[in-house]
């Protein structure tokens, strides 16, 4: 889990590749929230996450503790048979105009076998020249219309996607090829630490700098991966870049920003 707006690490867990019961989703959000609530008591707390986070035992605690939740639904018979008039008009209109994709969102009230209660869920649908794909989320957020729920609310989890993407490919956090859990886990908080880094890097980067938005790879070619002479003296660390380096000056403000204030 991300902070997507500072792009930091809130919650790094190692668990197995199969998918999380709704037992386990709702533990994960438990243990967070408390932890959220005990530095801000009063912030309102909003939940987003793909299908596998979309387990009624997750909904209900959400529900009953004030918290809102827009989560993926998949889809079934039920829910298609009940947007199936917003769906024939999205068809006749690609088809009557010929246009390579028309969008139509919908909403509805749906309760699973499993659930308690009828939930709110919105329906995005398109249409192409591949065929009809309908999406669908759940939500207890009663305020805003469907369009907003789906491609706002919803579809800007995608930026905690790039920001595992940084984590998982950039800085290879896969890596947990030890027998035992435990130096898995391990291995995964250094991986992490090491994002901690990187980012810590960037942000020191002014903003009008072409890196201060860079990845992770290109920060380590640009500003990690270069050649210097480094020499140690009894008060200093000495680092002589050459004299072609291209981001000798960024180099040094860097450095500069890291540097203690005096006393």
């Amino acid at each position: 889990m991300y902070d997507t707006a500072t792009a930091r690490p809130v919650a790094v867990l190692l668990r197995s590749g199969k998918t999380p019961s709704g037992r386990e989703v709702r533990g994960h959000i438990r243990r967070l929230v408390r932890r959220i609530r005990t530095h801000w008591p009063t912030t309102r707390i909003t939940i987003r996450g793909d299908s596998h986070y979309g387990r009624h035992q997750a909904m209900a605690w959400c529900e009953a503790n004030g918290i809102d939740y827009i989560f993926g639904l998949g889809g079934n018979d039920v829910l298609d048979r009940q947007v199936d008039v917003a769906a024939d008009d999205v068809r006749v209109r690609r088809a009557e105009g010929e246009a390579p994709v028309v969008r139509r969102y919908a909403e509805t009230r749906y309760g699973a076998k499993s659930w308690k209660c009828r939930r709110r869920v919105a329906a995005r649908i398109e249409a192409s020249c591949n065929g009809l794909d309908i999406r669908y989320v759940v939500t207890n957020i009663a305020r805003g219309s469907a369009e907003w729920l789906y491609d706002t609310l919803y579809c800007e989890r995608g930026q905690a996607e790039n920001l595992i993407k940084l984590h998982k490919s950039q800085l290879a956090s896969d890596r947990t090829s030890c027998r035992s859990p435990p130096a898995n886990l391990v291995r995964l908080l250094l991986h992490t630490a090491a994002y901690w880094l990187m980012l810590t890097v960037r942000d020191a980067i002014p903003k009008p700098q072409p890196l201060a938005s860079a990845e992770f790879t290109t920060l380590r070619l640009r500003l990690i991966k270069i050649a210097a002479r480094i020499t140690e003296t009894a008060s200093r660390v000495r680092i002589s870049l050459a004299s072609g380096c291209p981001e000798a000056d960024l180099f040094a403000g860097i450095a500069r920003w890291f540097q203690p204030a005096a006393p």
